[in-house]
């Protein structure tokens, strides 16, 4: 069987932690399989480098970004390549211009549009482990390109599909996917499953376990995951197809700090006014999540991750005039809480439950956003922890009561 592994960078932050994911390697090529392993740069390197980048440049082009940010991948695969060397094994290192991940060019922010794989068959025919770089790729330009924070998961998905493995392992340094986070809720538990729709949408909503687009590509060619730690041998939790004769209710709750409101006051209300507002902002390549018109639609406010915040004011501020907005205003200082659970389509008082619980913390709610299988709301970031907490156990306490009945 061929099995793609990807290891993230707290997997092989130093010299001891190499060697303990390069014995999982060996455990693995040791029973028959060819093994495929996609790395992360080790530890807090990308951040290191970024911090080096801000040294020289407090703005640096994303470009030259993504040509020095690629470098951390390229150190843990030669190192890994190394470390299997001396337990006495073949394995070669690739980057992603030798194995041909082509990518779009949005720098900072690619998409996989091909992965070729003559190099890697080559590599296997010749008994050897194939050790890639994860995160990143090459445009037509044949310029470096990274697929955003994150994006190693997504490299090792798109190589698991493209070489029709039979397993894809994603390790890390949690032993699985949470129905929140145990730093917040300590009784939160593992699940053992849980579908691609509902990991995608946890993913997305600022659950860390996984890239929200590997799960996409996952979905898309129907390869199975399974998310555990490089630390431990606990079994991990499988995302695949739908499961169960009876879908939970809800599988997780998740948050996510990284966001801000953007308010624009007295817009002109005329038609295809709110189509230049976002055709603008898709343009710079910001993505925007929950959009909120009050009843005179004279003031929108829309959510955003916060990174992108100084790109969304000039952007704005810009083209104040063109909108017709009289004052253009982002609140910083918040977060999404948010719930999923494929069970939710057909069990109605979720919501319910959930505001009752928001009430219950004394949280209050800026913003609202519902879809079949998730519901999330904007609160005060100094809140989020307790919204969490209290939603979880409201929850938990639930899912007890209908197991019960």
């Amino acid at each position: 069987m061929l099995v793609v592994q990807k290891f993230g960078g707290s997997s092989v932050a130093n010299a001891e932690r190499i060697f303990n994911v390069a014995n999982r390697i060996i455990e693995t090529y040791n029973k028959g399989n060819d093994v495929v392993v996609i790395l992360s740069a080790q530890g807090d390197t990308t951040d290191e480098l970024i911090e080096k980048a801000h040294e020289i440049n407090p703005n640096p082009s994303k470009r030259e970004l993504d040509m020095l940010l690629s470098t951390g991948e390229q150190q843990s695969v030669a190192l890994m390549a190394m470390a299997l060397q001396k337990l006495g094994y073949n394995a070669v290192s690739l980057n992603a211009a030798q194995v041909g991940i082509i990518t779009t060019s949005v720098y900072g922010n690619a998409k996989i549009k091909t992965v070729g794989k003559e190099r890697i068959m080559q590599e296997l025919s010749r008994k050897n482990i194939v050790l890639i770089t994860g995160f990143q790729g090459i445009n037509r330009y044949d310029d470096i390109t990274t697929l955003g924070r994150g994006g190693s998961d997504t490299s090792a998905v798109a190589i698991a599909a493209v070489l029709n493995a039979g397993l894809c392992e994603i390790y890390t340094d949690v032993d699985g996917v949470y129905t929140a986070d145990p730093r917040i809720v300590k009784d939160a538990r593992k699940l053992d499953m849980i579908s691609y729709d509902e990991m995608a949408e946890l993913a997305s909503l600022g659950a860390k376990v996984l890239h929200t687009r590997s799960v996409e590509v996952a979905q898309k060619y129907n390869v199975e995951l399974v998310v555990r730690s490089s630390l431990t041998r606990a079994e991990g939790t499988i995302v695949k197809g739908e499961y169960g004769v009876e879908k939970m209710l809800v599988s997780g709750v998740a948050s996510d700090k990284e966001q801000a409101i953007i308010t624009i006051e007295g817009i002109t209300d005329t038609p295809g006014r709110v189509f230049k507002l976002f055709s603008m902002l898709e343009r710079e390549n910001i993505s925007v999540d929950i959009i909120v018109q009050s009843n005179k639609a004279e003031d929108i406010s829309f959510t955003v991750v916060s990174a992108d915040v100084p790109s969304v004011m000039e952007v704005l501020e810009k083209n104040k005039a063109a909108l017709g907005a009289k004052n253009i205003m982002f609140e910083d200082k918040v977060a999404k809480v948010s719930i999923v659970g494929a069970g939710m389509a057909t069990h109605p008082g979720v919501a319910s439950l959930m505001f009752e619980a928001l009430y219950d913390a004394g949280v209050n709610i800026k913003m609202i956003s519902t879809s079949e299988i998730k519901i999330s709301v904007v609160v005060d970031e100094r809140d989020v922890e307790n919204a969490v907490y209290s939603i979880h156990e409201k929850f938990n306490l639930a899912s007890k009561n209908m197991r019960k009945s």
